[in-house]
């Protein structure tokens, strides 16, 4: 055995299913025992399910770990064509249905999957005993934005289909992830561009994300519609920002918008992951691994 084989870090293992959702075909990734208590990992934009294999290496006890690719991402239905948000709440409820159909679950949501987990769990509050917003606490959309503007923008870009970066190998793209965020290790780098990635019929490297995800959305995003969600929402709630993430990058200057968004949710516990950035399941996966159980096992305080 060569040194570097030797040295090579050990992945907990994961399988992956098909599953019919909503008339598509969604890619589900599980890792540990079916028996065990369930932990469903939502991924966010421009992302899939194997970004949170560093947090389940980390986690110490038992969890069955249910993570989707949600549509238009991995290895779950393309569309090649404009999404429409909502149906990822219609998404994630057939696949509660699917893995729990008796009782709340634990919801545990990166980036996006935040909004979506965030969202949801104040329309269904009775199906959510725990909810995990990890840097998420809504967009911060710019004052000038308007409908007609937006919508113009969305027309124009229907001309045009739109095209992610491609990089020469997994290599290629394992630089430039360390690039982008340099936090990364090599060896962590190295599994998300062969797991986040895909290879195209030119052989070329890409994310795995249709680009049409790249497409603002032609909706003004509308704060005050999500904050009367998060209302509704019962669990208690984790909320994990990253030191150097979006949270603080959006409201470190506006510590009333903060407070605002905060105070939509009755029971909530704040922990901030140190010397991460927006994605700290990369960052600092034994952090967020022990905020969640320590969490998940005992509630809010």
């Amino acid at each position: 055995m060569s040194a570097q084989t030797a040295s090579a870090p050990v992945h907990k293992p994961s399988l992956t299913e098909q599953l019919p959702v909503c008339g598509l075909s969604y890619t589900v990734r599980r890792w540990g025992p079916a028996d065990a208590p369930a932990l469903f990992l939502l991924h966010g934009w421009m992302d899939s399910s194997p970004t949170f294999q560093f947090v389940v290496d980390a986690l110490r006890g038992d969890w069955q770990v249910i993570a989707p690719d949600w549509r238009g991402f991995g290895g779950s239905t393309w569309f090649g064509h404009p999404y429409w948000f909502p149906d990822y709440y219609a998404d994630l409820e057939v696949l509660l249905d699917h893995y729990a159909p008796h009782g709340p679950v634990r919801l545990v949501g990166h980036s996006m999957g935040a909004a979506v987990a965030g969202v949801y769990a104040g329309l269904r509050p009775e199906r959510v005993s725990h909810l995990v917003m990890m840097d998420f606490l809504g967009l911060k959309p710019p004052a000038e934005a308007d409908s007609p503007m937006l919508l113009r923008k969305w027309l124009d870009a229907q001309a045009t289909p739109p095209r992610l970066p491609t990089h020469a190998d997994h290599a290629a793209f394992a630089r430039r992830l360390r690039t982008v965020n340099p936090r990364l290790t090599p060896a962590r780098a190295d599994f998300l561009a062969r797991h986040v990635g895909r290879v195209g019929a030119d052989g070329r490297v890409e994310m795995a994300c249709d680009p049409w995800h790249k497409v603002p959305s032609p909706f003004v995003y509308r704060i005050e519609d999500v904050m009367a969600c998060w209302r509704q929402v019962r669990a208690p709630t984790l909320m994990l920002f990253a030191e150097h993430g979006y949270v603080n990058e959006r409201f470190g200057d506006d510590a009333h918008a903060l407070q605002r968004r905060l105070d939509c949710f009755v029971e909530r516990r704040v922990v901030t992951i140190a010397d991460a950035g927006h994605n700290l399941q990369h960052d600092q996966p034994e952090q967020v691994a022990a905020a969640l159980e320590d969490f998940l096992r005992t509630g809010a305080a």
